[in-house]
């Protein structure tokens, strides 16, 4: 069923957003959610995620109320466990709800039949040949057809599809975040060196020399964040680094949100907090190989993608750092900072 057969969002009362995580995907959603809310400003908007990502969403304006579905730690639990009931229990509660609408932003098979465990009658969903997992599709009862390169603007697109409305402006209503007391006093430059799959990371001795640039040119420390499971990685780094260039941040994701509020600039990869950094509008540089910029790539304009033309696009998940991350040098990423810092004076 196509957008065009179906009637126009009539006021729906309570809607449901499902997209459990990863973090760049929460933030990605931000926009749609937000341009749903105030298109329809009497509707209650509850949103279903991984309780990892629920943090995101705190005194977020726009969501009613968070609804943590530990999908990955049930699934770590064999099916004679409490999960089986726990998770019985939460769809009750769910199709208790009498959602009016369900909006799937994330077009996989288990959000799709999520979507569908709560009895609502109204499931939307992108078009078949934008999702990842097409057979999800077979689970909406509207398809939402988007335009745009950027997931943002895939999401937003969808929502004005389906309101029939133009679409929005993005708004990113992150929260406020939570301050370590051992980040640096004064200016410094952030950068997460962590990603999700090791094709997608900077070799770790480029942030050394990163760090000994950034020391020399600008006279910014590096702070290296990470979550504490990654630490061991981040303080070899550290090691390689010239004394005093770095500055080790293990931090909880409200934390890593507070750091990146400070921060003077920010280097990323393709990965969740780069997409923090480009949510708050900082300054700063996201190093691409494997995956495409276009579509995946910091939203807004403030960070400058760096990648090498000869890089192809591939979703492969391996472990070691992609040829295309390796040929970006720290010289290349430093002259980029300094540039940008010269038209964002604090």
């Amino acid at each position: 069923m196509s957008s065009n057969d179906n009637p126009k969002v009539s006021n729906p009362r309570r809607i449901l957003v499902v997209r459990l995580g990863a973090m760049g995907d929460v933030i990605h959603a931000l926009p749609a959610v937000s341009a749903l809310a105030q298109a329809l400003p009497t509707a209650c908007i509850d949103w279903i995620v991984e309780p990892h990502w629920a943090c995101l969403l705190q005194d977020n304006p726009h969501v009613d109320s968070i609804i943590p579905f530990p999908l990955k730690a049930w699934r770590k639990q064999p099916l004679n466990s409490n999960s089986w009931a726990a998770c019985r229990s939460l769809i009750s509660d769910l199709r208790s709800q009498n959602y009016d609408l369900v909006i799937d932003f994330q077009g996989l098979i288990k959000s799709a039949v999520l979507a569908r465990l709560t009895g609502s009658s109204r499931r939307a969903g992108f078009e078949r040949s934008d999702l990842r997992e097409p057979l999800a599709a077979n689970f909406y009862t509207e398809r939402l057809p988007s335009s745009g390169q950027h997931v943002v603007d895939k999401n937003l697109s969808a929502i004005a599809s389906l309101l029939e409305t133009a679409s929005a402006t993005a708004e990113f209503p992150l929260p406020k975040g939570e301050h370590l007391p051992d980040l640096p006093n004064s200016d410094f430059i952030l950068t997460t060196p962590v990603a999700g799959w090791g094709s997608k990371q900077w070799p770790s001795t480029r942030y050394a020399q990163l760090a000994a640039l950034v020391q020399q040119q600008l006279g910014l420390p590096l702070v290296l964040d990470c979550a504490p499971h990654d630490r061991a990685y981040v303080e070899e780094i550290a090691r390689t680094a010239p004394s005093g260039s770095t500055h080790i941040h293990v931090s909880t994701i409200p934390e890593l949100i507070g750091a990146t509020r400070r921060a003077r600039a920010v280097v990323g990869v393709d990965s969740g907090p780069l997409h923090i950094a480009a949510a708050l509008q900082k300054p700063g540089v996201g190093i691409f190989g494997p995956t495409d910029p276009a579509r995946n790539g910091p939203y807004g304009g403030t960070l400058t993608v760096l990648r090498d033309k000869t890089a192809s696009t591939t979703y492969q998940r391996e472990a070691a750092s992609s040829v295309a991350m390796r040929a970006i040098t720290a010289e290349q990423v430093c002259e980029e900072l300094t540039r940008l810092l010269v038209q964002t004076p604090d």
